[in-house]
């Protein structure tokens, strides 16, 4: 009699334990599920427009590279490459649709949490409008490269920026440094990191005449729209864990010398203008700092609307100068 009473009791708690979990059950798995949908559509969207030639800064790089292509054909390599990214061939976005695709792998993230997040990020990074802001950083390597005949978008001149951050001008192509879509950080046996661009894109090399120190560079950067504005979104857990382990190795180092060495992120650069409102609410880089874990990264809070989409608006003044400056 007292065994069957002991098992009914079990039975009762046992029930009454899954009838508590049920009702407070888990939603995070269906909000990654409807994340990844939604997200799927956007970059649908986003892939029309680009073919169909409706993301305005899309369609000034492919008219810068083509201008510059003749200006200086020597640089046709690099332009031609960097040209990729005004459609669905570049690695922005075909980055975009490698972090969907791993975004449906539960094996890849710590917890549900940092999951959570990437598929927030990644349907933010999907939106037109955030997209076609992120495009004005290879729009204006380009006009860089046309020694100023060629007007930057969404940003101040080269000049005003190096002046209003205290920066140093690192050349053409600076924008793209500290970038994960088109290169990394690599540690030499001293402990130092250098910029190590991927393919093609190594032709900066040669303009840069230098390489590029992480140490020197995260004093010294000057503003970009990924490094200042996108970094959050436009950058995976995995891609987040590499820039915290340069940053972590870099301050070790600086540590052991008894100097002082900040993130390259701690502090926001000046430089950004006209960018469309999804960007100005976007959080800023030095929210996701990078000494911390890319795993408490993922849990920073962000404004997510993902019961409804935004329109991208294309805006015919988001420069007040012509494509061509002149003399």
């Amino acid at each position: 009699m007292a065994g069957m009473l002991t098992r009914v009791l079990t039975s009762i708690l046992f029930i009454t334990v899954a009838l508590a979990l049920t009702g407070c059950g888990d939603d995070r798995p269906d909000k990654i599920a409807k994340y990844q949908q939604l997200t799927q559509q956007r970059l649908a969207t986003l892939t029309t427009m680009l073919d169909d030639g409706q993301l305005r800064n899309a369609n000034l790089l492919k008219q810068y590279t083509t201008l510059l292509t003749q200006q200086k054909p020597e640089l046709a390599p690099l332009l031609d490459e960097l040209a990729k990214d005004a459609g669905t061939q570049g690695p922005m976005y075909t980055s975009l649709k490698r972090r969907l695709d791993e975004s449906k792998v539960a094996s890849n993230f710590a917890d549900l949490d940092q999951q959570l997040a990437e598929a927030e990020n990644l349907y933010q990074a999907a939106d037109p409008s955030l997209y076609n802001d992120m495009l004005s950083d290879p729009v204006n390597v380009v006009a860089d490269m046309s020694d100023g005949k060629l007007a930057r978008v969404n940003s101040i001149s080269r000049e005003a920026a190096t002046l209003a951050n205290g920066g140093e001008d690192f050349g053409p192509g600076s924008q793209l440094v500290g970038n994960p879509a088109y290169g990394n950080w690599q540690t030499n046996s001293s402990g130092t990191s250098f910029w190590a661009w991927y393919g093609m894109y190594s032709m900066f090399s040669n303009i840069f005449n230098r390489p590029v120190s992480y140490d020197r560079w995260s004093g010294n950067r000057g503003y970009s729209y990924y490094n200042d504005v996108g970094r959050y979104r436009y950058t995976s857990p995995k891609q987040a864990s590499a820039q915290t382990k340069t940053f972590e190795q870099t301050k070790k180092r600086f540590d052991s010398q008894g100097k002082r060495f900040d993130s390259p992120y701690a502090k926001a650069r000046t430089g950004g203008t006209a960018l469309s409102r999804e960007s100005t609410s976007a959080p800023k880089a030095n929210t996701t700092s990078a000494s911390k874990s890319s795993a408490n990264n993922s849990k920073s809070k962000f404004r997510s609307n993902y019961a409804k989409d935004s329109s991208f608006r294309n805006s015919s003044n988001r420069t007040t100068r012509s494509v061509r400056r002149g003399k």
